[in-house]
Order: structure tokens, then sequence, then C-alpha cells
């Protein structure tokens, strides 16, 4: 249970490929001006995480070390044709706001890092668990990068939810700040620079107190290891 635990840990926080790794960064970047995009891309390659990881945990007895890497690139770029053909049938307004960026989740560093660092040397069931979570992971710095860049950008939150979820979608739309003109800055690419950086300092930042909280237990208990001792 404690491998499923350090699992799941690593890939929602302490190996978060988006801020620890900094993998993946050319789709985060560009498609992250709103929310919804930002949830399509992120249950996409979430998708292909799961589906890859798993896949080749699976066979990784029967995978040749000497061609392993073409063979991963081929099974991932075949679950990224599987979710291209489903978008194109069903989100298909979607599938073009997104465009290159579908197609390019193939060359995605963080999917095939994964299947090499992890699939490959791991039981099916952690390797569809490391998958969900680096997924699951990625998509959240997506959803906020996504939702701080609609917001100050635009005003809004969830715009065109139609996109994705249909009549429902038009329920959830909301504009937070009436008649605002909106900051271009926010929804051009330095924008998701900056937001990507914050973001990154503030893990950093909770990281860090964490360490020195942890310093301090520690230093205590030796403080009052060392008074029993004494008395």
């Amino acid at each position: 249970m404690d491998d499923y635990i350090k699992i799941a840990k690593n890939g929602l926080w302490n190996n978060n490929q988006a801020l620890v790794a900094l993998l993946g960064l050319c789709p985060l970047l560009a498609v992250t001006n709103n929310v919804v995009n930002s949830i399509a891309l992120g249950l996409a390659t979430t998708f292909v995480l799961v589906a890859s990881n798993t896949t080749i945990s699976i066979f990784r007895h029967y995978i040749s070390k000497e061609v392993r890497i073409p063979i991963f690139v081929l099974l991932i770029a075949s679950f990224v044709t599987i979710v291209e053909l489903v978008m194109q049938s069903y989100f298909y307004d979607l599938y073009l706001i997104l465009g290159i960026f579908v197609p390019l989740i193939v060359t995605n560093c963080a999917i095939l890092g994964r299947a090499e660092a992890f699939a490959s040397k791991n039981t099916w069931d952690k390797s569809a668990l490391d998958g969900l979570m680096m997924g699951i992971g990625f998509s959240i710095i997506l959803v906020i990068l996504g939702g701080m860049r609609e917001l100050i950008g635009s005003g809004t939150l969830f715009d065109q939810s139609a996109l994705l979820l249909g009549s429902l979608g038009d329920t959830l739309s909301v504009t937070v700040f009436e008649d605002y003109q909106g900051t271009l800055l926010a929804i051009l690419p330095p924008g998701a620079f900056i937001g990507l950086g914050l973001i990154v300092a503030v893990k950093n930042f909770i990281d860090l107190k964490a360490v020195e909280r942890s310093k301090s237990v520690i230093v205590n208990e030796s403080i009052g290891i060392t008074s029993l001792s004494n008395s």
C-alpha cells in the first residue's frame, strides 16, 4: 500500500511533470488560455498516459531493449490517434481549437519519460496508477494556469464549455468581471510563462516550509531525548 501512496504523491506533487521535471511545456503554455482547453488537453493526456503505461508494462518482457524507444513511440502514437478520432467525431470544434497540440501529445516528453522510467520496470497496476496520477497532476496545473489566464485575460471562467459538454456547458460559463476590458498579456505566451513561474514559485515555497517544519520537529525531538538522557 505504501508503494501506491508514494506513486500517487509523486504524480500529484513531489514529481509533478509540469512543475518539477518541467516536461510537456509546449502544450502546457500554448493551449491554457482558458479552462475548457486545459481540461480537454488534460483529459487527452491522462488517457494516453494511463493506456501507454499499462500496455508497455504488460508487454515489457517482450520488448527488446534495443528497439524499446521506437516501440514506445508507436504505442503512444496509437493511443493519440484514438484520442484524435474521438475528438473529431464528438468534439470537432474543440479539436480545431486545440489544433496541432493533440497530435503533439506523441512527442510529449512526460509520457515517453514515464514509459521509459517507470512502466518498463514495474507491474501493470503500478504503471496504470503512475500514469493516472501523473496525468491528473499535469491536468491540475493545466486547469489552474488556464483559469488564471482566462480570469485575468477575459474576466470569465469556463467560457465556451459547450464545446466540451454540449448544452450542459452553457450553464457553467461564468462572467466574473462585468464590462471587463481584459488584459492581453495574460492570454499571450508571455502570460503563460509568468503564470507557470508563479505556480512553480508557490510549490517551491510550500516545499521549503515543509522541509523547515520537518527539521524543526527533528531538532525538538533531539533536544527532548537529550534532556531525558541527562535527567
